[in-house]
């Protein structure tokens, strides 16, 4: 029989989770999986089970929670010759990952994708010794994105991004950056650099609207250092998924890039807070295949 291994973060949707693993497990019983249920406790916990269902050779492996619990589930195939399917049941805040692969942010509605025969490839990124699934940024802006407090998502969604971003650009957060990519090069003081494999990011649909999960690019935008006006009207190009041609940024897509600071800079890999600047940013084309829906 065909192994699935679900990965549950127990405090993701409402604390419904264990309700969406037990209702997962049953419809993966259905059609012809033994399933094994794995709840996380503490940090690191997804990343050494999904280890665990490369070393056995699993099928399938579904991650039930978040963004970031994805994130470390996604890491446990780090190095790994043999990497099962992904499937992903969205119980974040934002979600940017299923959002982007059009898998229903319903978590009843995820689950019944599980039964689909439907796979797609997926690029992932790589930085420095890492894997993440959707996106990798720096700067000030990112760094205060990472500390947005768990009831915070919870109480405010997305708006709980709103809400710290905001904060921040009040204060002088631009920072010296320089930006090495596919042999260009760019040096400036700034805001935030992005780096996405998807259209998705931060719960914005319209960043990188051109953006495909397997395109084999990544999707990069540095936000130059900005006054007010220019911020809203950088703001008005990102709403009008215009971003690209905005004056205030500097875009570009890459498959390797290096960025560097003379500053102390913290990043933020898939909304949670990531090693600091310098880092190595390496494209993996199609690394993955992802349980989507039948119809796309």
């Amino acid at each position: 029989m065909k192994q699935a291994m679900i990965i549950v973060n127990p405090t993701s949707g409402k604390e419904e989770a264990q309700y969406y693993a037990k209702k997962a497990a049953n419809t993966l019983i259905k059609v012809g999986y033994t399933v094994t249920v794995n709840e996380t406790k503490k940090e690191l916990d997804a990343t050494y089970f999904c280890q665990d269902a490369c070393q056995e050779k699993f099928d399938l492996v579904v991650s039930a929670g978040g963004d970031g619990t994805l994130h470390e589930t996604i890491n446990g195939m780090v190095d790994s010759d043999y990497r099962p399917i992904l499937a992903v049941i969205p119980l974040g805040t934002v979600n940017d990952f299923a959002r982007a692969l059009q898998i229903p942010l319903n978590p009843e509605k995820a689950i019944h994708v599980l039964q689909s025969t439907t796979t797609r490839k997926a690029d992932i990124g790589k930085v420095n010794n890492q894997l993440f699934i959707n996106v990798i940024a720096a700067g000030k802006l990112a760094e205060s994105l990472s500390g947005v407090p768990s009831d915070e998502k919870s109480k405010l969604g997305f708006f709980a991004y709103v809400k710290e971003g905001f904060k921040t650009l009040v204060e002088n957060a631009a920072s010296h950056l320089t930006i090495t990519y596919d042999n260009k090069r760019w040096e400036g003081d700034s805001i935030l650099f992005v780096a996405a494999l998807t259209n998705s990011v931060g719960g914005f649909e319209q960043l990188a609207p051109s953006a495909e999960i397997d395109d084999g690019l990544l999707h990069c935008f540095v936000v130059k250092d900005t006054n007010w006006f220019d911020t809203a009207v950088v703001g008005t190009s990102l709403l009008a998924g215009n971003l690209e041609n905005s004056r205030h940024v500097h875009a570009f897509t890459a498959k390797t890039i290096r960025a560097e600071s003379t500053e102390t800079i913290t990043t933020n890999i898939d909304g949670e807070s990531g090693t600091r600047l310098p880092i190595d940013i390496t494209l993996l084309p199609s690394h993955i295949d992802v349980l989507i829906p039948e119809s796309i």
